[in-house]
């Protein structure tokens, strides 16, 4: 059975494998280690390989995994890629680097103005449902920039990209062609916004196709720590 710093670096030799594939240098892409549900030993293992970002999808979970580990004074960087309500924005605000998934500018401004002035800006991402599935969060791509444009007027607020969870199909043409598509609306957004450089999309089964695409981040979490318990 394989450990933790093994598929770790499985999953590193394959984003550099995908990378030099579509002639991107490797550090180009960042992993993220979607460590949801994943108990602390299995985070502090990861650790022990290399990996700082680490994502939670569950803001109770997570902060209480963020308390824990605060203790043992790790450098790591908890970003939020998980829904946010309202009335968790304040714990959010306070205990992570970055929030994946805005999609409501009532939740941008809550967390802007509930980040602690000691504290850097807050870094977001806007969630956008390339996929235009009606059961997904996320706002539509002609919604983008529109948003786009007030949170990057929020003073604890930094825009850095875009986030994306694309449709679970097994048609690699169409799910190419939504990666495409957001990558060509991240491109867009660039040339407007200096500060982004994040276009966070691909997870364990699909990373080598977004990173094709033009993915800067990918939120891998099976292919780290093993299958989730149902």
């Amino acid at each position: 059975m394989k450990t933790i710093l093994q598929q770790l670096q499985q999953v590193h030799d394959r984003i550099a494998a995908a990378a030099h594939a579509c002639d991107r240098l490797p550090e180009q892409v960042h992993l993220l280690a979607v460590s949801k549900t994943k108990p602390i030993a299995a985070i502090e293992a990861a650790y022990q390989g290399g990996q700082r970002q680490f994502g939670e999808n569950y803001v109770q979970e997570a902060i209480e995994k963020i308390q824990a580990l605060s203790a043992t004074h790790l450098d790591i960087e908890w970003h939020l890629i998980g829904p946010l309500q309202s009335n968790k924005t304040k714990v959010v605000a306070e205990y992570f680097a970055w929030v994946q998934t805005l999609d409501r500018l009532k939740i941008a401004e809550r967390l802007s103005q509930q980040r602690p002035a000691h504290l850097a800006p807050l870094q977001v991402c806007l969630q956008v449902n390339i996929s235009r599935e009606a059961n997904k969060s996320g706002i539509l791509p002609e919604e983008v920039a529109a948003l786009a444009d007030k949170v990057a007027q929020l003073p604890q607020l930094n825009l850095r990209g875009l986030m994306a969870i694309p449709e679970a199909t097994e048609d690699t043409e169409k799910l190419k062609s939504q990666l495409l598509e957001l990558q060509q609306l991240f491109d867009r957004m660039a040339q407007i916004y200096s500060s982004l450089d994040t276009l966070s999309v691909g997870m364990s089964n699909d990373l080598e196709i977004a990173v094709a695409c033009g993915s800067t981040l990918v939120r891998v979490g099976t292919a780290i720590f093993g299958t989730r318990p149902t």
